[in-house]
């Protein structure tokens, strides 16, 4: 069941998976998830991305992208000079970046251990997918080198699109099982900022359907 915060309005389900449950949806990739899929045509997408945050990035270093996926992002990455790193709870995911000679961790991103590596950190539809984003937010900054890059795609609920779909009742993203949050274009910007990110750019993602893409910097010590 959503549920809505009465004091910023950001939309939120009411309880969340178990580790068992979590456990039988992370046995399981779907084609388009797979290490690979349509990877020459996904790498067009996935290379305007990379010219748009390389534009603010400190500099070609190392790029960590979290919830990898197909690796689309994040082998066309590695196409500009980036040391490629993929973190994703699904096992055989791990595995199959691996084979491709790029390190990879099949860890939460909150248990990462790599202090102040990264020049850039993406979170392609990933924050929406956490319990709790607000962790994934703070360990994100603690990776990221000063001036670093955070990179967030996810259906964007303050979108026209967004309210045209759910007065049609055809907005995918209610029944989506896997989503814990919707977040808006304004509280996420607010939550970055909180976190110690300066967002710097705001573009419609070519990626899925009703989603948002930021550019955020990080700011401060």
């Amino acid at each position: 069941m959503w549920r809505r915060c009465a004091k910023c309005g950001h939309i939120f389900t009411d309880g969340y998976f178990t580790e068992q449950a979590l456990a039988v949806l992370f046995s399981r990739t779907l084609a388009h998830q797979q290490v690979g899929h349509d990877f020459e045509a996904q790498r067009y997408v996935s290379g305007r991305i990379v010219g748009r945050v390389t534009t603010f990035a400190p500099e070609i270093g190392a790029w960590l992208d979290v919830g990898f996926g197909n690796a689309s992002l994040l082998l066309t990455a590695a196409e500009w000079g980036y040391r490629a790193v993929g973190a994703d709870l699904r096992a055989a995911s791990v595995a199959a970046l691996a084979a491709l000679e790029v390190e990879a961790h099949c860890v939460d991103v909150t248990r990462l251990d790599h202090d102040g590596r990264y020049s850039v950190i993406s979170m392609a539809d990933v924050l929406e997918h956490m319990p709790y984003p607000k962790e994934a937010l703070i360990a994100a900054r603690r990776l990221l080198r000063s001036n670093g890059v955070l990179f967030a795609s996810m259906p964007n609920s303050d979108a026209s699109a967004w309210k045209l779909l759910t007065a049609q009742n055809q907005n995918p993203y209610w029944g989506e099982i896997e989503h814990y949050h919707n977040f808006g274009r304004g509280r996420l910007y607010s939550l970055l900022e909180e976190f110690g990110f300066q967002p710097v750019s705001f573009a419609i993602s070519e990626r899925y359907r009703l989603c948002m893409e930021v550019i955020a910097k990080r700011v401060g010590p």
